[in-house]
């Protein structure tokens, strides 16, 4: 068992009517839970055991989770919509953001985001701080500076509006990114907000998803100083509690290990967690990697009681995975030292385009990502898709 940790669990949600969250009435906790025996006096603080974890038992969990097969629909939308090379564009599908160069050392980055529904239900406020967090993370991952976001809502309850406007207020106000402008649809029979994003960078100082090197080491950086939020046992909020001046830090040493060319390649863990954000990273590289779970960084697990299992599929509010060179690994690990999150070392990179995890000698591959992979972004010939 990973030291200090509940047993490790996998599986299906389930809703526990007994956790509602006080935020917003309704609010329902999902805690992950399938062939796990289910203790009744741990009712209270939702935790679910098995008698015994394993490698293969978080590689399933990980692989059946809804935030890493949610993903298997982007290779197809790729092929629908791209219609072949455009003009200054640097990069595209696959990344975090677009990269569009606009002059001869300089480039613009486009992305955008939407929020689940699930999330819409449970908590309209976060769901608003969560559709501009996860945008402004889609640029600094990248290693590029957030400018403005533009916004597309629609709902169908004026409260739910209110309150995903005021945490989208909230978010934009803390990272000083603006919100210019949009769309609005007052009328529709659901509640749904859509973000897009523009930021700026030179050339030279753009990390893409692409570039993983065969050798580097993966380091995964995240604030632990946080908590499960009461509306989504999925997310880790380590972002409300913080001030502006704590929050931009963390965003702009992104542009720091960008201009001193420190990681190789990046990406911000997203809603596949740190293993299905790192399998998605290899698979637009081509390349694979073995990571120790027992170094990926954790808060006490036993203290806030959820388990590992759990905790490597959770939307953390502020973390990132990166392909480090092995001389500037420590140097990395600094920098974030240095803006309150934590950083380290997890594994190493290969050539296989398989993404394995291993614990106390015990090895699984978790994705076969040159067969199938995660965004299935490759054809049957094993080259990206055109």
């Amino acid at each position: 068992m990973l030291s200090g940790d509940l047993p490790l669990i996998r599986g299906k949600s389930r809703r526990l009517p007994s956790e509602k969250s006080n935020q917003y009435p309704g609010a329902i906790k999902y805690i992950i839970s399938d062939e796990a025996e289910y203790l009744k006096e741990n009712w209270g603080n939702g935790v679910f055991v098995v008698r015994n974890c394993s490698t293969d038992m978080i590689a399933k969990a990980v692989r059946e989770y809804e935030g890493v097969t949610r993903k298997h629909e982007i290779g197809g939308m790729i092929k629908a919509l791209r219609l072949g090379d455009a003009q200054n564009i640097i990069a595209a599908f696959g990344e975090d953001a677009a990269v569009i160069q606009y002059h001869e050392d300089e480039a613009l980055l486009l992305a955008a985001d939407g929020i689940w529904s699930r999330l819409m239900e449970a908590d309209p406020f976060w769901a608003g701080y969560c559709a501009v967090l996860v945008n402004i993370h889609d640029i600094a991952a990248m290693g590029a500076k957030p400018i403005a976001m533009v916004d597309i809502l629609s709902f169908s309850d004026e409260q739910i509006c209110r309150e995903v406007t005021r945490g989208m207020a909230t978010a934009s106000i803390q990272f000083g990114v603006p919100i210019v402008g949009g769309h609005l649809h007052p009328d529709t029979p659901y509640s749904v907000v859509d973000v897009a994003i523009l930021g700026s960078a030179r050339m030279d100082q753009i990390i893409f998803s692409h570039t993983a090197e065969a050798g580097n080491q993966v380091v995964a950086a995240v604030d632990l100083q946080g908590r499960v939020h009461p509306s989504c046992a999925l997310n880790w909020d380590s972002v409300t509690m913080k001030t502006a001046e704590q929050v931009r830090a963390q965003v702009d040493v992104l542009q720091e290990l960008g201009r001193e060319r420190l990681v190789t390649a990046g990406k911000d863990i997203s809603n596949p967690g740190v293993i299905g954000t790192l399998g998605m990273l290899l698979e637009v590289s081509g390349k694979g990697a073995v990571i120790d779970l027992e170094s990926i960084p954790r808060p006490d697990l036993r203290e806030l009681g959820i388990t590992f299992d759990l905790w490597v599929r959770m939307y953390p509010g502020m973390g990132f995975v990166f392909t480090v060179r092995d001389e500037h690994v420590t140097e990395v690990c600094r920098r974030f030292a240095g803006v309150g999150m934590t950083a380290a070392p997890i594994g190493r990179v290969n050539d296989t385009r398989n993404l394995t995890i291993r614990f106390e000698g015990e090895e699984t591959d978790v994705f076969d990502l040159g067969r199938d992979g995660i965004m299935r972004l490759f054809a049957d010939s094993g080259d990206l898709c055109p």
